[in-house]
């Protein structure tokens, strides 16, 4: 190595350790008021609700995608996964190198890497099980969780020895945990190992910078908890309801002692920490009220999000952020920080001077989405949001109308054209989804009968 090149490497390592610390904490099907910063008075979530007063609440807060795989590529991409075929909900599948993350796109955690952050993932994964498509090959120094769309909470249904001894889809979820590559006994409520393990990566990176990507399930089906959390909801008669609130009320737990532990290692100064979900939540056991909608639709119930953010001395404590912004501009705002060149373009926008005020526009001039199986597509602006399929078109003063109770479609041709021509623009964009999805599961395996046989280079 030249002198030259050791003291650029010198210079890399010091920019790094003056670089924030990231934590993204991200639950899985949580109703938009089933947090106490949106308002829930039924499910108490303190600690969550500490993000929120130590930083700034986005109102308007959205994800990419209404259901978890797809959410999740855009959130770790900081790109529409339209633009990579990532279309689908992705199936169990660790033979297929194509059900999942296309390997061209840079991961968040690829990305910090290059600033020698350290890197862990903790929970659930659902863009690939494939070797090749995992989250140590995508970035992560450390990866501690599962690799399917869902999975049960209590060690003792996690019979499966690993990805090769499961017959169908769904028995995914009973597999015994990963620990990078290797199969771990777990003892703990699943929630609770994810937050133990969230603990320890933080007090053995305490002196380096790191990024930790929290991925609980929770509160995903199936509805499991502890009686430990179920106590706490006697009030709450709905089973199924209860449940979902002691899942959530696990969460918090964790959350609360992590930034305990931020505060205990005087670390809150230098973490910007996100809190949201990965979609709405579904229509069984979750609040999204006021929305109109539910996981999986493109009304506002499906992909507008608990959503906040804090970075104590940075972003302003105890505010509300009204315009739109989107899990993608995560991404956007800690490029914009570590300063490296992305490897591919982003759709997320730093938020940071929208934030502070540096800023009085609009983070973007649209927001959008599309959902290929249904010819879905929708679009949000300022102002307007707009969702149109083959036999339906529905046009919202947003601003006004969070509930999407008028439609105003009929009386305004001109601006239906206009956002049409929108998304006209931004389909140039996308690509058709590269693998079939969660909903063409019988015919997947049809099509592919050995697909949990274990192949000799899968070993």
């Amino acid at each position: 190595m030249t002198a030259l090149a050791i003291i650029m490497s010198y210079e890399g390592v010091a920019q790094s350790l003056q670089k924030p610390n990231v934590i993204i904490i991200l639950t899985d099907d949580q109703g938009y008021v089933d947090v106490g910063f949106n308002g829930s008075t039924e499910i108490p979530t303190p600690n969550i609700d500490r993000i929120a007063a130590n930083g700034t609440v986005f109102s308007s807060g959205y994800v990419s995608y209404a259901v978890c795989g797809p959410s999740r590529a855009g959130l770790l991409t900081g790109r529409y996964q339209d633009r990579f075929g990532f279309g689908k909900n992705p199936l169990f599948a660790p033979n297929d190198s194509t059900m999942g993350l296309d390997r061209a796109e840079q991961t968040l955690a690829d990305y910090l890497k290059q600033a020698n952050y350290t890197t862990s993932i903790i929970g659930k994964w659902h863009l690939g099980a494939h070797p090749s498509l995992r989250p140590n090959e995508r970035g992560f120094d450390e990866f501690f969780g599962f690799l399917s769309g869902g999975h049960d909470y209590f060690p003792e249904n996690l019979v499966f020895e690993d990805e090769y001894a499961v017959k169908r889809n769904f028995d995914a979820y009973r597999t015994k945990l990963l620990r990078n590559h290797q199969r771990v006994e777990e003892t703990e409520y699943l929630t609770d190992a994810f937050s133990r393990e969230a603990l320890s990566f933080i007090e053995r990176n305490q002196d380096n910078p790191f990024f930790l990507y929290l991925a609980y399930n929770a509160p995903h089906a199936p509805m499991q908890a502890t009686e430990k959390y179920l106590k706490r909801f006697t009030h709450i008669s709905n089973e199924k309801r209860r449940t979902y609130a002691a899942m959530i009320s696990a969460v918090d737990d964790g959350v609360g002692a992590m930034l305990d532990l931020l505060e205990k290692l005087k670390l809150e100064e230098n973490t910007l920490v996100f809190f949201l979900s990965d979609n709405g939540g579904p229509p069984e056991n979750t609040d999204n009220s006021p929305l109109r909608g539910y996981k999986g639709s493109f009304f506002e119930g499906g992909v507008r999000v608990p959503f906040a953010a804090q970075w104590k001395g940075t972003i302003p404590e105890s505010c509300q952020y009204e315009h739109p912004v989107i899990s993608l501009d995560i991404y956007g705002t800690v490029a914009a920080l570590i300063g490296l060149e992305t490897k591919n373009e982003l759709d997320g926008v730093n938020l940071l001077p929208y934030l502070k005020g540096e800023n009085m526009d609009v983070p973007h001039e649209a927001l959008y989405w599309r959902n290929f199986n249904a010819g879905r597509f929708a679009i949000r602006t300022a102002q307007d949001k707009m969702t149109t399929e083959p036999d339906n078109q529905f046009l919202f003063d947003i601003r006004h109308d969070v509930s999407e109770k008028n439609n105003l479609a009929p009386a305004n041709i001109g601006k239906m054209n206009e956002l049409n021509q929108k998304i006209e623009a931004w389909k140039d964009l996308l690509k058709d989804p590269v693998f079939m999805g969660l909903m063409e599961d019988k015919a997947y395996s049809e099509l592919h009968p050995d697909r949990f046989e274990r192949k000799i280079e899968n070993k």
